[in-house]
């Protein structure tokens, strides 16, 4: 069933998870049951973004059980240790393979001192420029190096993505979205000592954000230190709802025509419906 079919067959509103690690081994015990649990809660497309070469299988066979949950591809900074220089060849493959929603999760972590700064941005600029070259959005990693990725991303023109797991500051919210970018919220904003986080998610343009989970990470405050799922996006949503006076069914609308702007789904089902 396509994720169009698949929205369709759910009751509104509907969410998009634009930012889920399902293939990640927290999940292998009940993952039937927590995506039986996403759905029933209105979560009808989950975007499943890959992190290393080795990582490609186990997104694909998620991604191939479920029919809600779409593939991107991608070398995260984290795991520069592990990257090759071949495996940018192996991205352009996958892509080739298996068309996804986008390059992710890609970026920059400069609050991880152990990892070059240098090798991270080869490796970013260099799937940036992958990106261009398939026209796709990319999922941005950003930790205390916003500023970079956006110098790059003025350098490398793109057709948009998410700035996952937004935390920087109002201006460079700003930049994102004159670059087409739109800004992830997900657990972090939820708990109450996130000042910032919560300011920017109540006042930052609403069409501007996008939901995400981050699961099995980022969890919301009511998880504490718990596994993170994407059953919790509802929850995560109304919080934002109530932050902004709106109503849940109106923040859900916005952010999954958002997240469906930005990711080009509707081109992205056509093609997969195509082939």
């Amino acid at each position: 069933m396509s994720s169009a079919n698949q929205t369709a067959s759910l009751k509104a509103p509907f969410f998009i998870d634009t930012h889920s690690h399902f293939d990640a081994a927290e999940f292998d015990a009940d993952r039937d049951a927590e995506y039986a649990r996403a759905l029933d809660a209105g979560v009808a497309t989950l975007i499943v973004p890959s992190v290393t070469r080795d990582n490609f299988a186990a997104v694909a066979a998620t991604c191939a059980r479920y029919p809600g949950c779409l593939p991107a591809w991608g070398l995260h900074p984290i795991f520069i240790a592990t990257h090759r220089p071949g495996h940018l060849a192996d991205l352009r493959a996958q892509i080739v393979a298996q068309r996804p929603v986008a390059i992710g999760e890609i970026g920059l972590d400069f609050f991880v001192r152990e990892l070059d700064p240098a090798t991270q941005e080869h490796y970013y600029v260099e799937q940036l420029k992958i990106a261009r070259e398939f026209d796709l959005p990319v999922l941005l990693h950003g930790r205390k190096s916003i500023d970079v990725l956006l110098k790059h991303l003025r350098q490398i023109k793109l057709p948009g993505g998410t700035a996952h797991a937004f935390n920087g500051s109002a201006q460079q919210a700003a930049e994102f979205i004159k670059l087409g970018f739109k800004l992830g919220f997900g657990g972090a904003f939820t708990w109450p000592r996130a000042a910032h986080l919560r300011r920017l998610a109540a006042e930052l343009p609403l069409e501007s954000i996008v939901l995400e989970t981050d699961s099995p990470d980022m969890p919301p405050v009511w998880i504490g230190s718990g596994r993170n799922a994407p059953g919790e996006l509802p929850r995560i949503a109304m919080e934002l709802a109530q932050l902004r006076g709106m109503t849940l069914e109106a923040v859900a609308a916005a952010t999954t025509r958002n997240a469906r702007a930005v990711l080009k789904l509707d081109e992205f089902e056509a093609l997969i419906t195509s082939a």
